[in-house]
């Protein structure tokens, strides 16, 4: 069997010592996320728990974390406009169907609000008139983050009134509601006349695997060093 060449056992031996330092990155970002990912569940678990405090109102908007105050329990007052409201596609642990987007016009501004989910069969309004609240209402839910078109979901159709994601300004300037603020509400399970729309869907799972990728990269990290050892301190034969 013919030699290998010293030159190509040290470019091997180079290729896993570069892999190794490439796993071990890995494995060090999948412990990050993995403190991140718990901050996000107890601040989420915190917030929800809370008592509902006033929803931002326009003053707030242009400098708001939305993604920092997502899932924090707010209330809010004002009028629906049961004429602007707009039907996004979903798909619950109730079926697919709809959630009703309604803008809630309050004294400081207008919020968009997930009202809940409906059946394709209610997606008539008249079908579910008693759940058309009038007059004044105070709406109790958490802040999410407005969803921008594309990405995996299908790209919305303003002129069609197909909607796939709930992407507040989209909808806002489809709806002629004029500015709205940079998230909306999911309201929470307070039933409403009628039984729909149906609130408090709001999915608060979090998939929390990191500590497992950040063991198999450290793990590949320990074979690629072995390796690297073995070709560097391999004599020729």
């Amino acid at each position: 069997m013919s030699r290998r060449p010293a030159a190509v056992r040290a470019v091997l031996a180079g290729l896993m010592l570069l892999l190794a330092l490439g796993f071990v990155a890995l494995g060090i970002w999948q412990v990050q996320r993995r403190a991140w990912k718990l901050d996000l569940i107890e601040r989420v678990e915190a917030g929800t728990r809370a008592a509902p405090i006033p929803a931002p109102g326009p003053p707030q908007w242009p400098g708001l974390d939305v993604r920092g105050s997502e899932y924090r329990r707010v209330a809010a007052t004002g009028r629906f406009l049961h004429d602007r409201e707009t039907l996004v596609q979903a798909v619950t642990v109730r079926g697919a169907g709809f959630w009703v987007l309604t803008p809630l016009r309050t004294a400081q501004g207008t919020i968009m609000v997930n009202r809940g989910f409906v059946p394709s069969d209610r997606r008539d309004p008249a079908s579910r008139a008693a759940g058309q609240l009038g007059g004044s209402v105070t709406v109790i839910g958490l802040i999410r983050a407005t969803e921008p078109k594309g990405g995996f979901l299908r790209t919305n159709d303003p002129a069609g009134r197909r909607w796939y994601s709930r992407d507040v300004a989209a909808i806002a300037a489809a709806q002629g509601v004029g500015p709205a603020a940079p998230f909306f509400i999911d309201a929470d399970a307070t039933p409403n006349p009628g039984g729909w729309p149906v609130g408090g869907l709001t999915v608060l799972r979090f998939n929390n695997n990191h500590l497992v990728y950040a063991f198999t990269w450290f793990a590949l990290a320990g074979i690629s060093l072995a390796a690297f050892f073995l070709l560097w301190r391999r004599k020729p034969a």
